[in-house]
């Protein structure tokens, strides 16, 4: 009895005579009363390539961007870190012109002052030496690189400082993420790790120093944030760098004045964490 897939020979495909038509549907299809086990397409089907106007040097350049409604949210970190099946949107939220080198977290892209594209102009683009991206998706180490570069912009152009503390926030994020995927493939020695936590933290410094400062000088939305959003966030990051006197005060702040519940409700959570915390740093001392 002939296969479906004879008489392809002439056309070179006589390797695929007697292939099953249904041998992959077969191997996830889930018996009566069994779960299906869900298949997570790779990175690059999440992604398209968007052309984008730079408004430092005038061309157009192309960048990698989640698609809408692509990904599937599962939840966020303590510290407001989303995270989502199949893939870390943190590496894909950076434009990077690969003309003249401006960079900038797509919610800050735009709206530049004449003097700060002649700041980048002298100072990144007369000395920039881009990276080449050829893959389909892009690494930890590239996606670093651009958050890097971003920040470097941000500073040169004298940015906001709720622009400079959020690339700061989102880059300790990102290499949350690089440390997460380098221990679940068991990849690197113990001292990579601990050199990660190490560069993570002190990202975290850096964003909760400049979210502190922006929230006395510049009027919310901060970096998209509400008032209370951010109080939940300074609080977050107090509270991880051992600063409880100020977390406890964030936290307060919260739950007397703030109308959001969900947020409340967190806030008496972290709360409990952080007098948790500092009874046994009082303790240890």
């Amino acid at each position: 009895m002939a296969g479906l897939l004879d008489g392809l020979e002439s056309l070179g495909l006589g390797g695929l005579q007697g292939a099953s038509i249904f041998e992959e549907e077969k191997k996830t299809v889930a018996k009566p009363g069994e779960k299906a086990e869900p298949v997570i397409p790779p990175e690059e089907e999440f992604l398209l390539n968007k052309e984008f106007d730079c408004p430092v040097c005038g061309k157009k350049f192309s960048a990698k961007i989640i698609k809408s409604g692509r990904a599937k949210l599962l939840g966020q970190d303590p510290d407001l870190r989303p995270r989502y099946e199949g893939i870390d949107s943190n590496k894909y939220d950076v434009l990077l012109c690969g003309k003249c080198g401006y960079a900038a977290l797509k919610s800050f892209h735009g709206g530049l002052l004449s003097t700060q594209i002649k700041l980048i102009k002298e100072n990144i683009s007369a000395n920039i030496k881009l990276t080449k991206y050829t893959a389909p998706t892009y690494s930890y180490e590239q996606a670093l690189e651009r958050y890097k570069i971003a920040l470097a912009n941000a500073v040169v152009k004298k940015g906001k400082l709720s622009e400079r503390a959020y690339i700061c926030l989102k880059t300790a994020w990102l290499i949350r993420g690089m440390r997460e995927q380098m221990i679940a493939e068991n990849k690197a020695p113990a001292e990579e790790i601990l050199s990660l936590e190490k560069q993570e933290l002190e990202y975290i410094k850096n964003a909760y120093q400049g979210f502190y400062e922006a929230r006395s000088k510049e009027n919310p939305p901060i970096a998209g944030m509400d008032s209370t959003t951010l109080d939940y966030l300074l609080a977050q990051l107090a509270y991880k760098l051992g600063d409880y006197g100020t977390s406890l005060k964030m936290i307060e702040s919260i739950i007397t004045t703030g109308n959001n519940p969900r947020l409340k409700n967190k806030a008496i959570d972290l709360k409990d964490a952080v007098k948790e915390a500092k009874a046994k740093a009082k303790d240890g001392e």
